[in-house]
């Protein structure tokens, strides 16, 4: 009985290959020791833990840098090398790449406003959380078979339920947090319901497996095949905030520390575009005839509910600022629905999937930037409104003009070069693949979203009511303006090394 346990004993034994996995494993530890230090750090030098927070992301970013010769996979098959449930390739680090800079960047916002609130926001616990939750966020672009990927998306999101409700005693905070709880536990059973009965249909969970059974389902399965297929993808358009799945984001940004919502306006968009890409790209590719479509009118209901919703915004509205970042985001999302869409239809799906990577990139740089100028003036004007930005050039020209320049990313116009190479990207992807009448929705939105982000722009530039009120930059908000002001700026005068880097390598 012992000579057939062996085998069996060895097969299940993986070599782990651990600077494939470093950038998620570093967070993690950070946040760990982050967790076990709060214990013992004395309540003034509890500013310790940010710092350590902050080099702790930095230098899981920097790991990132002896991947890129090639691509590293494992947690593999015993008996099939090519399968696995991690894989290091393009896609990944760039998606990484974006996550841990990201997270970065609202960690440097999260420096100053913890000092700000000083009682209000527990240091330790909120460390430990905006770490766990980056670690997933990076974990789930490497992931390759569907129980690694829900895993991922759960330890991403969970996280940021608790940080969006942190805040002592404040019922808006509260309230958001139980808005953004309740739609996205349905968005996971949705999906687990999904991926359960995909892997009824195939009796595998790694994705390239996934891909190659699923084509030779059995006909009496094939309905339940597709309705796995329809019903994972809901769950991941909840994760997107794409139209109508997409009714927690004004509310949970306002009701989050700034920080927190300039983290889920980026990474979570990240993680749950991450996702659909690998889920549908890569394990789906033969049941394109379904989520094809579907991504498709997903994409144009989210751009033109997201710009029509930042229309409506009044400029005097508390935190109308915020309110019009978290439609805008909605708006986008739209935008970087299109080119998964598109890859459903083109004949190169790898160069429809690396127009959202490439979108996904600009937004993320210029978005992080927009939400760092607008932590800056919430530190003096407590309601954010639109109208508390007027004459933001005449008490901080520099603020004024970076934030300026990150409108006209976002809206796609010059000297925001990479916003608007972002966008051509993205038409030319559905024009490629047939979508005409996509690039038309896309067009009249674009058109749309000019009017609010050009009066937002303006509104920077005019008299100020009264006397100019002067902004005290603290070092770590310098920083997050700057670094994002420097990227944004570098890639509008070289746009094509977006594209060079973007190539996913996925297939």
């Amino acid at each position: 009985m012992s000579s057939p346990a062996q085998p069996l004993a060895v097969s299940l034994v993986q070599s782990v290959d651990w600077l494939a996995i470093a950038p998620p494993t570093i967070v993690a530890v950070v946040g760990l020791a982050v967790l076990v230090a709060d214990l013992f750090v004395a309540e003034h030098r509890k500013a310790l833990l940010g710092w350590t927070s902050v080099a702790g992301l930095a230098a899981a970013t920097a790991m990132l840098l002896p991947l890129l010769d090639g691509d590293r996979s494992t947690f593999c098959l015993t008996g099939d090398a090519a399968v696995c449930s991690y894989t290091a390739d393009r896609f990944t680090l760039v998606i990484q790449f974006l996550v841990l800079g990201g997270a970065l960047l609202a960690a440097l916002l999260s420096v100053t406003a913890l000092k700000d609130v000083r009682k209000e926001l527990p240091e330790g616990e909120y460390w430990f959380l905006l770490l766990s939750s980056a670690a997933g966020a990076a974990l789930l672009p490497a992931s390759r078979d569907l129980a690694t990927l829900i895993v991922a998306l759960e330890v991403a999101s969970l996280p940021a339920f608790a940080l969006v409700g942190l805040k002592y005693g404040d019922r808006k905070s509260s309230e958001a947090a139980l808005k953004f709880f309740l739609s996205s536990v349905t968005a996971t059973a949705v999906s687990l319901m999904g991926i359960s009965f995909v892997y009824a249909t195939t009796g595998t969970l790694y994705l390239t497996q996934v891909a190659d059974r699923i084509q030779d389902v059995d006909g009496q399965f094939h309905t339940l095949a597709q309705t796995g297929v329809v019903l994972t993808l809901v769950g991941f358009a909840f994760k997107t905030a794409a139209v109508p799945f997409h009714f927690w984001v004004p509310d949970t940004y306002v009701g989050a520390p700034l920080p927190i919502a300039a983290y889920l306006s980026v990474i979570g968009k990240a993680v749950g575009f991450s996702g659909l890409i690998l889920v549908t790209v890569v394990a789906l590719p033969s049941y394109a005839d379904v989520w094809g479509p579907a991504l498709a009118v997903l994409a144009a209901l989210t751009m033109t509910v997201g710009n029509a919703g930042a229309l409506r915004q009044q400029a005097t509205r508390a935190y109308s600022a915020v309110r019009l970042l978290a439609w805008s985001s909605v708006g986008q999302a739209g935008y970087l629905l299109v080119p998964i869409a598109a890859a459903a239809y083109s004949g190169d799906a790898e160069k429809s999937i690396g127009s959202t990577v490439a979108y996904a990139l600009m937004y993320g740089a210029v978005n992080l930037g927009a939400f760092a100028v607008a932590a800056l003036v919430g530190r003096t004007k407590v309601l954010n409104r639109v109208a508390d930005y007027r004459g933001l050039y005449a008490s901080s020209p520099l603020s004024a003009l970076l934030l300026a320049f990150f409108l006209l990313c976002l809206a796609g116009l010059p000297p925001g070069i990479i916003g608007l190479f972002a966008k051509v990207t993205v038409f030319s992807a559905a024009v490629d693949a047939g979508l005409g009448w996509l690039a038309v929705v896309m067009a009249v939105n674009v058109v749309i979203a000019l009017f609010y982000y050009l009066q937002w722009t303006a509104l920077l530039f005019r008299a100020p009511e009264g006397e100019p009120e002067k902004h005290r930059v603290p070092g770590p908000v310098t920083a997050a303006i700057a670094l994002t002001g420097v990227l944004g700026i570098a890639l509008s005068g070289a746009p094509q090394l977006v594209l060079r880097f973007t190539d996913t390598g996925l297939f």
